[in-house]
């Protein structure tokens, strides 16, 4: 596989700063050896073999030994697929409180796109090697939906599985899949909670109670809370706002029938953020200028407008926040579940799942776009602190999800001649729906936009009266609904000690239909929209088939070598249930699903006692059937391939007692094989996707209970997506990020932990949008003290 071209530089900053990210993860090695002479000479003793000695379970608190989902039966390391495995200990480690946060420990996952122009991705957008995976997230095996931003106060792990993922879950993101496991009652008393204070105003608190009702029975209460109220320490008046409940009841756990019932809420008064200029960033220019109008019969003259002022502007304040007091993202997501487990006699598993799912967000940002329309007719050589822009569009999103599903799986061991088999079949149902009101600004004097805002000084608190701006439901609104009818089946065949053959398919039966109801007519600025609402009607359906096939070959009890190939469909609409009868529409009806291949070969080791796991993968996915516009004849066709391939590594687990790493590296190398690039740069690979990623976290615990602890991560440069803007960045630059952490017992019910981000303050770019308009700063450096508690 040929080593990709890469910016000037960028290979030696990359090698020059993992020296400094490999530092930080050997300080634990520093710390190890300051043990005391006594100690060093115990462990030279031939019995401290025993440490490394298989007692119990192999798991630590980073090391996962199994994947949540009954779909795969066999352990991490006689899986034939890279799947990553976020434990909560070391999401609490970092400190991290939502979902984006956590995948930072998966390297190449992220949230790098921050939207469409003047729109702004809300919730979880992540991106996973070179597409858009946030269509793919799942929480215990069920699709969650909805764009909200998932917190991890009641999250056990986070399975990130890498490549198609269509033989599990049906359709999906063409790269992979996340899977939320949610916090379950156990057999135990157990009552932990935590209080977080920190940069940006952050305060948080959180609680796990875990209460055994009868032993005997089995039954048993767990109740996880949540409480936020924080700014941001990066950002002017961005706030996350939120709270949480999950109460959970289990029956049965000493018994062959487990029945488990959950009930989760939160609700979010967030403040969103629509990011800031690039103005003064490497690759931008000023806008191109704007020749003089003259008057006609029916338009005033319009002079000509100059931009050269503008060159060698600095760049804003990245804490600039352009919004207005107007904006707001309010979400409300409930979740019931019914989850049943039985173990039959001989060995088999029957675990049925019944999930009823709603969420609602109301959602209003006053976004911006520095183009030459926006920009006021400045002077040149005039006082940059007097340069303003227009705020021309008032980003809103009304919609509902709402999800009903039963998905009952089986499995079975059984055997034939020579061959061990390990099957498990199911069968689900699921209606998915989402419904999208539009709005209308009925002010009298709507046309004319929002008050400007200076670009170096914006003040998000100007005025604004209901005269510029009242928006209201103008009747208009689109309803998607998908049905959808799967049945599956895997069967992971052994063949003597050394041998592991797994095989899939899957295939759903979908419908989609989509309503669109819009307003024909408008009377006058001044009144609400009273003309014709006007209703269209879209349906499609099909049958979708998916598997995969893997052979893997164990050279050792705790090692494996494995090929795999696998597929992934995503119909017409199947990401945001739309449909179109547009030409130029991915979502038309008329389609072919995209198509999605994966072969995969690795390795995977289990080192140490089984304490320490490595892992290492050669990856090609290639992604066909994408719409595309002919050249020649401007009709558009499903002519579209996209490749993407390279190797992925990653060790999680222990290396000395109470010395713990996760740590991982991807280099992809990204293509457009047939159809138009779609980079801003000219460049023939995928946007917002970094060649080159690497993150790692490491802490070692001292005999006298301190806990110390860093972690790096490296993004290499981002292209964005391209749409004509120009004198806008074509990419944002790479950059290193890293962290450190440093925990204490105070005593055996009080323990205090002190994390510090971005220890450099480095500046970079976290996500970018496709104009290249607006970006979202990274956080600077930061620091938050939580108190956690445990009785």
């Amino acid at each position: 596989m040929a080593m990709i071209k890469s910016r000037k530089h960028a290979q030696t900053r990359f090698h020059q700063h993992m020296s400094a990210a490999l530092a930080a993860m050997l300080l634990p090695v520093a710390a190890h050896a300051a043990d005391t002479p006594n100690d060093a000479a115990d462990q030279a003793k031939p019995q401290t073999m025993q440490e490394v000695q298989v007692n119990g379970s192999r798991e630590n608190d980073f090391k996962a030994e199994r994947a949540s989902s009954a779909k795969y039966t066999e352990k991490l390391v006689d899986t034939a697929q890279t799947l990553t495995v976020i434990k909560k200990e070391l999401i609490e480690q970092q400190g991290a409180t939502t979902l984006t946060e956590a995948l930072r420990n998966t390297p190449g996952v992220g949230a790098f796109f921050l939207g469409e122009n003047g729109s702004t991705n809300t919730g979880d957008a992540i991106y996973m090697r070179g597409f858009d995976a946030s269509s793919s997230i799942y929480v215990d095996g069920v699709r969650d939906i909805g764009s909200i931003s998932r917190d991890t106060f009641n999250i056990e792990q986070i399975d990130v599985l890498k490549g198609p993922a269509g033989t599990d879950n049906g359709r999906s993101s063409p790269t992979g899949s996340i899977n939320l496991v949610s916090k379950q009652p156990q057999l135990e008393n157990a009552y932990l909670g935590s209080a977080t204070y920190g940069s940006g105003k952050q305060r948080r608190a959180t609680a796990d109670i875990n209460t055994v009702i009868d032993a005997d029975s089995g039954t048993a209460f767990r109740l996880n809370l949540l409480d936020q109220d924080s700014e941001n320490p990066g950002r002017d008046f961005v706030k996350a706002k939120r709270w949480g409940v999950a109460p959970s009841v289990a029956f049965g756990l000493n018994s062959p029938t487990r029945v488990y019932l959950n009930y989760f809420h939160v609700k979010q008064d967030n403040i969103p953020d629509g990011g800031v200029l690039t103005i003064g960033l490497p690759g931008w220019t000023p806008p191109p200028d704007i020749a003089a109008v003259p008057a006609t019969a029916t338009s005033p003259a319009k002079p000509a407008k100059s931009f050269a002022f503008m060159a060698g502007a600095a760049p804003v304040d990245p804490k600039n926040f352009y919004g207005s007091v107007l904006d707001h993202d309010n979400v409300k997501a409930d979740m019931a579940t019914v989850k049943v487990e039985h173990d039959f006699a001989n060995g088999a598993k029957l675990v049925n799942t019944s999930r009823w799912g709603k969420t609602k967000q109301d959602y209003l940002l006053t976004s911006f776009m520095a183009t030459n329309a926006n920009l006021a007719a400045n002077v040149a050589g005039s006082d940059p602190s007097t340069w303003t822009m227009l705020r021309t569009n008032l980003t809103t999103k009304d919609q509902q999800n709402e999800i009903l599903t039963n998905q009952t799986t089986v499995t079975a061991d059984f055997v034939t001649g020579a061959l061990k088999h390990t099957v498990v079949g199911g069968v689900e149902l699921t209606n998915e729906k989402q419904i999208n009101y539009t709005y209308a600004n009925t002010a009298p004097a709507a046309t004319a936009g929002l008050p400007p805002t200076s670009i170096y000084h914006p003040n998000p608190n100007t005025p604004i009266s209901s005269a510029q701006v009242n928006l209201q439901r103008n009747g208009g609104r689109t309803e998607g609904t998908t049905n959808t009818q799967s049945v599956y089946a895997f069967d992971t065949v052994k063949f003597g000690e050394q041998w592991i053959f797994n095989g899939g398919v899957r295939v759903d039966h979908y419908n989609t239909s989509y309503n669109a109801i819009t307003v024909q007519a408008v009377t006058t600025p001044q009144t609400i929209p009273v003309g014709t609402l006007v209703g269209s009607s879209i349906e499609a359906g099909d049958n979708l088939v998916n598997g995969k096939l893997s052979a893997l070959y164990k050279p050792t009890q705790n090692s494996s070598v494995y090929a795999l190939v696998a597929s992934s469909k995503a119909p017409p609409g199947s990401a945001n249930f739309a449909l179109s009868t547009a030409a130029n529409s991915a979502a038309n009806p008329k389609f072919d699903p995209q198509e999605t291949t994966n072969y995969e070969v690795g390795s995977k080791w289990d080192l140490l006692g089984q304490k320490l796991s490595f892992a290492g993968a050669l990856f090609r996915t290639e992604v066909k059937n994408e719409v595309e516009q002919d050249p020649v004849d401007a009709k558009y066709y499903q002519t579209g391939k996209k490749r993407v391939q390279g190797v992925e590594l990653s060790v999680t687990g222990e290396i000395l007692p109470k010395w713990l790493i996760s740590a991982g590296y991807v280099h992809q190398s990204t293509s457009v094989e047939s159809g138009k690039v779609v980079t801003a740069s000219g460049e023939n690979q995928l946007s917002y996707t970094p060649k080159q990623s690497f993150t790692a976290w490491t802490s070692y615990t001292l005999p006298f209970g301190l806990q110390i602890g860093g972690g790096a991560r490296f993004s290499d440069k981002l292209a964005r997506g391209t749409d004509g803007a120009v004198g806008t960045p074509a990419y944002a630059d790479s950059y290193w990020v890293f962290d450190a952490m440093a925990a204490y017992p105070i005593n055996k019910h009080v323990d205090l932990r002190l994390n510090v981000y971005n220890l450099g303050d480095k500046d970079y770019v976290q996500a970018i949008n496709k104009s290249g308009y607006r970006y979202t700063p990274g956080t600077p450096r930061s620091a938050s003290l939580t108190a956690n508690f445990k009785f």
